[in-house]
């Protein structure tokens, strides 16, 4: 018997935990796979045949379930619990590169992506699906898929092309501060510049020495500081004219970034603000 809990969803991915109690170990009746779908095993182990392959999966190896193919399960281990990443086709030819199909569909799990996974489950929390919950997937998702990629061609490699990493950083900062539709979502921002969300990531990560997410959040929290300076009472309306989760994700960014609440930095700037704006006339008192 199998249950899932849906953890969190974000632009073309859902994250769920799935739990199974079953204990046979003969092989199940065939299941056919309906989507793009990453699974990482928390707890416990089993075995997997597909594509004529049998497989222990436990918590150092996942597997890739693809559309069409033909999956048979056993369980003489007795349970187990599991985090499935489901992508829509969309979201994995971006992620893909058009590399086609993998070459295998089972993975190592070293300690690496391991703690990647257990960063994506911390995320999953976060209440910012667009930026930092998909920031977390990255990472995950791209190691999975170059372990399971086909080996290279032999024709020679081919070299990376299009734009540098600092001209992709002031691509995406411009659109950002601009308040592009497309600067709503990691994955649309890619787009929008023409590049895969992992080397957008990679990116700022490299250039400012921060995540694409912590920057993002650094030039929204500026803007709820203007705003807070200029008298906003309702942190409910600031939040969601901002695009935060809620107030209290509008709340936890700003004490990351600033190291005080809402309600304090009201105050602060508020007295920042009283007195005059121009110097006084010469002579005054």
């Amino acid at each position: 018997m199998r249950s899932g809990v849906r953890l969190a969803s974000g632009p073309g991915f859902v994250v769920h935990a799935v739990t199974c109690v079953d204990d046979h170990r003969g092989w199940s009746p065939v299941e056919v796979g309906s989507a793009h779908q990453l699974v990482l095993v928390r707890r416990g182990r089993f075995r997997r045949m597909a594509d004529g392959r049998g497989a222990v999966v436990d918590p150092a190896m996942a597997y890739l379930s693809l559309p069409g193919q033909e999956e048979r399960f056993a369980h003489p281990a007795g349970g187990d619990v599991c985090t499935v990443l489901r992508l829509t086709p969309r979201l994995w030819d971006i992620l893909a590169g058009g590399r086609g199909r993998p070459a295998r569909s089972t993975l190592y799990v070293d300690a690496r992506l391991d703690l990647a996974h257990r960063r994506l489950l911390a995320a999953t929390g976060s209440g910012d699906p667009a930026y930092e919950l998909t920031e977390a997937l990255l990472p995950l998702l791209a190691t999975a898929l170059d372990r399971a990629a086909p080996p290279p061609s032999v024709s020679g490699g081919s070299r990376r092309t299009g734009p540098t990493a600092g001209t992709l950083v002031d691509a995406a900062r411009e659109a950002i501060a601009s308040g592009h539709e497309a600067a709503g979502g990691l994955v649309t921002l890619a787009e929008l510049l023409s590049v895969s969300p992992y080397r957008l990531s990679r990116a700022f990560t490299s250039e400012l020495g921060v995540s694409l997410t912590h920057y993002r959040n650094r030039v929204r929290v500026g803007r709820a500081l203007d705003r807070l300076e200029a008298g906003e009472e309702s942190l409910a309306r600031l939040a969601a004219d901002l695009g935060f989760a809620d107030q209290a994700h509008l709340t936890r960014t700003i004490r990351h970034h600033c190291g005080h609440t809402p309600a304090v930095l009201r105050r602060l700037l508020s007295r920042a603000g009283v007195g005059p704006r121009t110097p006084p006339e010469a002579g005054s008192a």
